[in-house]
């Protein structure tokens, strides 16, 4: 790998295991140091105040207050917090939020391992970093605003929305949020009044139309 890292402090957060495992070799090769993992966004906050990492390496999609909401708590904490936010979808509407939050790294989870550690170099440097292939979409939407409806939602209601689409029952999203099959049934209210949608399936049709999921 050609992206020295040497002594670089990074706390990782994603749900999936195999992942952080797959983060923490690629680090570590690159003579950076792991400094904790966490599953959660609420976990994210907590172990960050514990350990000060140079930066957090955080996915988008994750149990509880979900990426985008950690992001926004962590920095409320520490303005000057630098995060590198992750997600598998390949769309603008979520590297524009997170940007808007504060984030200064995006990148999608496609991209190549080179990729990676370029990213955490940047963002480590407190640098701005975004995805090459998004970088062009991204930026339209930022001069064009508002494009999607999906812009109007708030980070709790894109979070449920985004499991609703790929197929998840409510009680399925409630149980992944850990909160209330009935707080779930609120945020689907608005959701459905900001889209104007009627059911599951035109939920699924908006996230594919906006690049949210693939057809």
């Amino acid at each position: 790998m050609n992206t020295p890292l040497n002594g670089v402090r990074v706390l990782l957060a994603d749900d999936h295991a195999m992942v952080r495992l797959g983060f923490r070799l690629l680090l570590e090769g690159a003579g950076a140091c792991v400094v904790g993992e966490v599953e959660n966004g609420e976990s994210a906050v907590r172990l960050y105040a514990e350990t000060t990492p140079d930066l957090v390496v955080m996915d988008v999609s994750m149990p509880g207050i979900g990426g985008l909401a950690a992001l926004e708590r962590l920095l409320a904490w520490e303005a000057k917090a630098r995060v590198l936010m992750l997600s598998a979808h390949h769309d603008d509407i979520v590297p524009v939020r997170a940007l808007r939050l504060g984030a200064r790294g995006y990148l999608c989870k496609r991209a190549a391992p080179d990729e990676f550690l370029r990213a955490v170099g940047e963002v480590a440097r407190d640098r701005r970093y975004l995805d090459p292939e998004l970088a062009q979409a991204v930026a339209l939407a930022q001069l064009s605003g508002s494009a999607s409806p999906v812009e109007a939602l708030t980070e709790k209601e894109l979070a449920v929305f985004l499991k609703l689409a790929e197929g998840r029952s409510v009680n399925e999203v409630a149980s992944a949020f850990c909160v209330s099959p009935s707080t779930v049934g609120t945020h689907l209210y608005h959701i459905k009044q900001k889209l104007n949608v009627q059911n599951a399936a035109e939920l699924t049709l908006v996230a594919v139309r906006n690049g949210l999921l693939e057809a």
